[in-house]
């Protein structure tokens, strides 16, 4: 009952397709819904298959450098098979929210920051285990390292240096290691420092009432000895009466100089209403990312003003009463939520009982004969050929199918057990396919998520798609031609959706048949023999065009020829005369006697 049992701040699998993978999210919270439903706001994790391929070279750089920068972290060598599954692992971390009914829960996981001094092997020997090092941006595509990152390592430790042995003198310069700002032996007993320290609350609440601006910020007495009895005033009296030496006397007349009495102030009371509001509102919606916080609530804050800020605003009331307001609220929220296993079959399961065909993918239509496993099609991703229950994968015209086990690793981590072809030659640099064709072929259907379809053996075999010839006869030829007026072929090639009338094309194709049939059909014209055309040019020799020539000058630009065309020849697109000129027309009489 422990197993079903699901609590906030848990990371779970869910699903939300019957053949694609499991999303893995966090619950953030359970809530129950008006008609009696229990919905979960989780956290949105990604996975490699979820990014685009730009990202995924980014987030490939990202780890090599940081494997560069490890000085004694040395990874083992990785096999083909754990660095393809390695890459199932991983997930990119993302501030997207949604909510998903609980009801759709199939199983908890556990999803950790990628610690550098772990081996990345302790991820493959887990299961369920899977951790992330970057953040993802759903909106901008974007992806960022994790700022809550915690730097372990020999990186970013101290350097201890050997412990000194009794007697030794420390040869270091204490100056430089550390600032001494108080002497406990001092002459002063605790009831003179105490009493110190009295009169410099007094002379800051004094001096806030001098002050115009905090005088509207604390607009009371109580208030601005409030403020005056904060630790910047503490720190200010006891650091004056270490830089006197101790002597009241002189330490009382440097807390008030002659210009006025000292104010001293911290972030508390730096601070406007509404940037306080801000800072509630980002940390509301960032919680401690600080660097967020700055970049889009308040810029014009510095990062050591935003997290001062912070501690001592978690010292006010204010701090206190939304602590309160949040527990009543997780009061009345669910804790957790009992799921029980999820039973009912997978519409992707091939059934094989009664000798009844299974559907593939659930599709209307698209069946799948079993066969005797023996001699059926292997399982795509390990090439078992027996298994208690098998589960179409891929597209339906494809018929792919996984085995049990190889069907719960897809669910589970989103890819196929054993690396295929197409990933074999992007991890090994020499190509295995002489065909170039077949070997892009491969590639873009790895690209695309397509499943290289398998025959049993390892080797896979690319499943060519079906090639079609459209034959256009002699007849759809002809009605082009005829019925141009009812076809209108531009206004159909613009609109390829809209469907064309047949019948409209019919009619008028038969009732133009029928006029042709009537009518005589003409004789082709015959092609004029040379000694034709040579006596039509005798006749009408060619006149030569007027070129209009002037002499240039400085002072006028040079002008263009005139061609003159004639007038019994028409010009064709490239200013020439027409073929049919030459070899005579019905207008034209051309005599050649023997």
């Amino acid at each position: 009952m422990a197993a079903n049992m699901y609590r906030v701040g848990d990371y779970v699998y869910f699903e939300n397709s019957s053949s694609n993978p499991y999303l893995i999210r966090r619950i953030e919270e359970l809530n129950k819904t008006a008609s009696g439903n229990v919905e979960a706001k989780v956290v949105c994790f990604y996975r490699r298959r979820d990014i685009s391929n730009t990202l995924i070279m980014l987030a490939d750089k990202h780890a090599k450098e940081i494997e560069e920068e490890s000085e004694t972290t040395v990874e083992p060598d990785l096999t083909d098979k754990q660095k393809h599954q390695l890459k199932h692992r991983e997930l990119f971390l993302s501030r997207q929210y949604e909510s998903l009914p609980a009801t759709h829960i199939r199983g908890k996981c556990s999803v950790a920051l990628l610690n550098e001094t772990e081996s990345v092997l302790s991820y493959l020997d887990k299961e369920d285990t899977f951790f992330y090092s970057l953040v993802y941006d759903p909106s901008l595509k974007t992806l960022l390292a994790d700022k809550g990152e915690i730097r372990v390592g020999p990186r970013y430790q101290a350097d201890i240096p050997e412990m000194l042995v009794e007697g030794e003198s420390d040869e270091r310069e204490q100056s430089k290691l550390e600032v001494k700002v108080w002497d406990p032996n001092s002459p002063l007993t605790d009831r003179q420092i105490d009493q110190f320290l009295v009169v410099a609350r007094a002379v800051g609440t004094f001096a806030r009432a001098l002050d115009c601006s905090s005088s509207v910020r604390q607009p009371s007495l109580h208030m601005s000895a409030a403020a005056a009895s904060r630790d910047i005033t503490l720190f200010h009296a006891m650091d004056t009466l270490y830089r006197h030496s101790y002597d009241l006397s002189s330490a009382i007349s440097v807390l008030v100089p002659l210009g006025g009495p000292v104010l001293c102030r911290d972030e508390m009371e730096e601070w406007s209403a509404s940037e306080a509001s801000l800072f509630e509102e980002a940390l509301e919606k960032y919680g401690k990312d600080f660097n967020d916080i700055r970049q889009d609530f308040l810029p014009w804050k510095s990062l050591t003003s935003i997290i001062e800020y912070y501690y001592m605003w978690k010292t006010t009331d204010r701090y206190v009463q939304q602590k309160r307001l949040k527990a009543a609220e997780a009061e009345s929220k669910l804790k957790q939520v009992y799921i029980p296993t999820y039973s009912k079959p997978n519409p992707n399961q091939i059934s094989t009982s009664n000798g009844k065909p299974g559907a593939v993918n659930g599709a209307v239509g698209a069946t799948f004969q079993p066969q005797n496993p023996l001699l059926g099609r292997a399982c795509e991703s390990c090439y078992a050929t027996q298994s208690h229950q098998w589960y179409s994968w891929g597209p339906p015209n494809m018929q792919c199918r996984l085995c049990a086990i190889c069907w719960l690793y897809w669910k589970k981590y989103g890819g196929l057990k054993m690396p295929t072809q197409s990933e074999e030659e992007k991890l090994s640099p020499s190509p295995t396919t002489e065909d170039p064709r077949v070997r892009s072929h491969v590639s873009r259907q790895a690209m695309q998520g397509m499943p290289v379809r398998n025959t049993g053996s390892p080797k896979s075999a690319v499943k060519t798609r079906q090639a079609f010839f459209l034959h256009t006869t002699y007849f759809t030829k002809f009605a082009r031609q005829v019925c141009k007026n009812t076809l209108r072929l531009r206004q159909a090639a613009r609109r390829p959706f809209v469907a064309i009338n047949y019948a409209a094309i019919r009619a008028e194709y038969a009732d133009r048949h029928a006029e042709l049939s009537g009518s005589p059909l003409k004789s082709k014209s015959t092609r004029k023999p040379l000694a034709c055309i040579i006596g039509y040019l005798e006749i009408h020799p060619a006149k030569k065009p007027n070129v209009i020539r002037s002499t240039p000058s400085l002072q006028t630009p040079t002008t263009k020829r005139m061609l003159t065309t004639p007038n019994h020849t028409s010009l064709s697109i490239l200013g020439k005369r027409n073929y049919s000129h030459h070899n005579g027309l019905d207008e034209l009489t051309c005599c050649v006697s023997d």
